[in-house]
């Protein structure tokens, strides 16, 4: 009944909010307030300094490591020393996959090293590695049609980047399938749309209805097409993995917390964040530090003008999006009983490329809200709005009705570098950065601040 009560009150306020747009818009009582936001934000490249500054002094920061934790600790301590509210971190168990050593070598129709990643949670080879001739297709279907020919071999699924999200399907699927035709192991063409010689790791899994378990491995693009060159001339191609992975128990990590407690409201939260893990190689700085600090940078602007939104403006750094987003789903059991109370939330992991605008998944009226407010972007291009605002971390919140947006950045060079050794602070601009920033800023104090509420979206069943 309370809950009911509330959501009721939450409509109420939203109706009220828009009367009163008719007279002057959200955009419109924010803009001063925005504009100096923004000016202040671009003022200087303090965000791009501090994630060089963690980058450097942690480097890349998988989940179950030391790197992770300590890049964790050393974020808890400046976020103290930034006069943050309510800093803390919350206990999340993660998984704690090793990649050990691991190599790929041409065997036949010459001698050579291949450029190879092993795919996170993959099991490992024997120590002498396992030998076999490698078998090419460009799909799950033609493996299928070709089912007779697998046993015994290594499957190399050589499959062109398109998007993200149909070419993935590869690197998640890639040794079961071949698991279930026979085969001794499985390699990908990296899940990449530029490549040079940089291989591309990511998280693999194991369907259950499939017994055996097989290693599962990235080729760079230049070695799989290479691969696929020698068997389209009719040479016999073998090819040794060698790989000492293997997962461990489950470690001890921390979602990392901080506030600016609301003046009016601090029961209602609006929640901004990024991943603060990363691959075991790079740096982690697209993927996601430059999410992760943006956030940050983003309540510490906010603090540091003297704004008192409202609402709770609760920064959250997310630990294991990567193999296992335990951090998302950590977040939301922990704070279950109180998500009828979050207004909105954020995350950025995409890149801190050049801003384009936002998405957002709300209810009806959301996308026109956010379009209002996109409008205080116009100084930087950061205008457009798009009806789809989750990722992987808040993907559990919208789930249970809580509205969610993301920047829409320019994502051109992104999977040039994704989940690779390229993965470094040069391919990050300082007022691209600075960008990315201002939009988490501005948005983060409107939504805390404005009379109305973004309308929630049905949540999913089950959730």
């Amino acid at each position: 009944m309370k809950k009911l009560l509330w959501i009721c009150t939450v409509c109420i306020a939203f109706s009220l909010a828009v009367s009163v747009g008719s007279a002057q818009s959200i955009a419109d009582h924010y803009r001063t307030t925005a504009n100096r936001m923004i000016s202040t934000e671009f003022a200087d490249s303090s965000a791009w300094n501090r994630l060089a500054e963690m980058t450097d002094k942690f480097g890349n920061r998988l989940s179950g490591t030391d790197n992770l934790e300590r890049t964790i600790d050393w974020v808890l301590a400046q976020m103290k020393a930034d006069g943050l509210d309510n800093v803390h971190g919350e206990k999340v168990m993660v998984p704690h996959w090793v990649r050990g050593e691991e190599s790929a070598s041409l065997i036949s129709p010459r001698a050579t090293p291949l450029h190879m990643i092993g795919l996170g949670r993959s099991v490992g080879t024997p120590k002498a590695g396992i030998t076999a001739p490698v078998m090419i297709v460009g799909s799950f279907d033609e493996l299928t049609r070709r089912a007779n020919e697998a046993p015994g071999k290594m499957v190399l699924f050589d499959v062109p980047f398109t998007s993200y999200g149909e070419t993935v399907r590869y690197r998640g699927g890639a040794a079961s399938a071949a698991a279930r035709v026979g085969a001794v192991a499985a390699l990908i063409r990296s899940v990449s749309s530029y490549s040079i010689q940089n291989p591309h790791t990511g998280a693999m899994g194991y369907d259950t209805t499939v017994a055996k378990k097989i290693p599962a491995a990235a080729l760079s693009v230049e070695d799989a097409l290479m691969l696929h060159r020698m068997i389209n001339r009719g040479e016999k191609v073998v090819v040794n993995l060698k790989m000492s992975a293997m997962t461990l128990p489950d470690a001890p990590s921390r979602n990392v917390i901080a506030e600016l407690r609301g003046s009016e409201k601090p029961d209602e939260i609006v929640v901004l964040g990024g991943h603060i893990d990363s691959w075991d190689v790079g740096q982690g700085a697209m993927d996601d530090g430059g999410g992760a600090v943006a956030a940050w940078e983003a309540v510490k602007l906010i603090k540091r003008l003297g704004l008192k939104p409202r609402r709770t403006v609760r920064v959250v750094l997310w630990t294991n999006e990567e193999n296992g987003s335990r951090g998302g789903l950590g977040y939301r059991d922990a704070h279950r009983v109180e998500l009828g109370k979050h207004v909105l939330a954020m995350e950025s992991d995409n890149g801190v490329f050049a801003v384009k605008g936002m998405g957002i998944s709300a209810g009806a009226g959301g996308v026109a809200m956010a379009q209002d407010i996109g409008s205080l972007f116009s100084s930087f291009g950061a205008t457009k709005v798009t009806d789809s605002g989750s990722d992987a971390d808040t993907d559990p919140l919208e789930a249970l009705g809580v509205p969610t947006m993301s920047p829409l950045v320019d994502g051109t060079r992104y999977f040039w570098f994704h989940h690779s050794s390229g993965d470094t602070m040069d391919k990050l601009d300082p007022h691209e950065m600075a960008e990315n920033v201002a939009l988490l800023a501005v948005m983060a104090f409107v939504a805390a601040d404005m009379p109305g509420y973004f309308p929630r979206p049905a949540a999913r069943p089950g959730n």
